[in-house]
């Protein structure tokens, strides 16, 4: 089965962005309620946004499937990222909003979600794995982008409004720390948008498991506050918006390649 799409590039640059799948199987949609058949917490139009990466050389890794069916950013074995606090499982059963995801009684058993995780989890992080080694073999390291973006406002999630770019090294040990610097530089250097480094998201599982600058894998995510590239209540694409902010996501990605 077809779960995932790797476009291979040419620069030791990863563009992961295990959120931007929204299909969910017919028989799983059967079984959930009307509101999460929208996929409504999916990652919209990361793979258009960063369109332009593949442009600069990138490899560039989408999935097919939401993240209802099996979170790609999540550990196998469903460990919290962020103890304490309120998110979302490796097959999750509530949504952003803390609403439900299945119909009563209709939430994944064990085996379900193992068998999940054999046939969607597990074949995006080979590709992915793969990749970064092909990278790394090809030019001496590599950078592990993850792209993501996310409602500027959850409630359930955090507290008050997220920031426009939200960097995320976790805690600065999955990148170099110049690396991180250049990103930070970038960052200060224009004044369209808010921005912080660690802060809510400090990178979830991917940017965690793979990043070892010590081994010439740096990993960063960014997590962006949709409301900068579409419209949040429709999850239409705004091409005004969206071509604002690209020009800044092509000089992130510039950063962290001039190593």
């Amino acid at each position: 089965m077809h779960v995932h799409t790797l476009h291979p590039g040419t620069v030791p640059l990863l563009v992961s962005l295990p959120h931007d799948g929204s299909e969910i199987p017919d028989a799983l949609a059967a079984r959930m309620t009307p509101e999460a058949r929208r996929a409504p917490d999916t990652d919209w139009h990361v793979a258009r946004l960063y369109a332009f990466a593949r442009e600069m050389g990138a490899s560039v890794l989408v999935p097919r499937f939401s993240r209802y069916v099996v979170d790609l950013n999540r550990p196998p074995d469903d460990v919290s990222l962020y103890p304490g606090q309120n998110t979302t499982g490796l097959c999750p059963a509530v949504r952003f909003d803390g609403e439900p995801v299945y119909l009563p009684g209709q939430a994944p058993s064990a085996d379900e979600v193992a068998e999940r995780v054999e046939t969607c989890w597990r074949p995006y992080h080979d590709a992915l794995r793969g990749e970064l080694d092909r990278l790394r073999a090809a030019h001496g390291r590599a950078l592990l982008w993850e792209g993501h973006s996310i409602r500027g406002e959850c409630p359930f999630l955090f507290a008050g409004r997220l920031p426009d770019l939200n960097l995320g090294t976790a805690s600065g040990a999955s990148c170099a720390p110049g690396l991180q610097a250049r990103l930070e530089a970038t960052l200060a250097a224009q004044a369209d948008y808010d921005w912080v480094a660690n802060g809510r998201f400090k990178g979830g599982y991917i940017t965690r498991h793979y990043g070892d600058p010590a081994a010439g894998i740096d990993a960063v995510q960014l997590e962006i506050s949709q409301r900068t590239y579409m419209d949040e209540a429709s999850f239409a694409w705004d091409a005004d918006r969206a071509g604002r902010l690209q020009p800044l996501l092509q000089r992130l990605l510039a950063a962290g390649l001039s190593a």
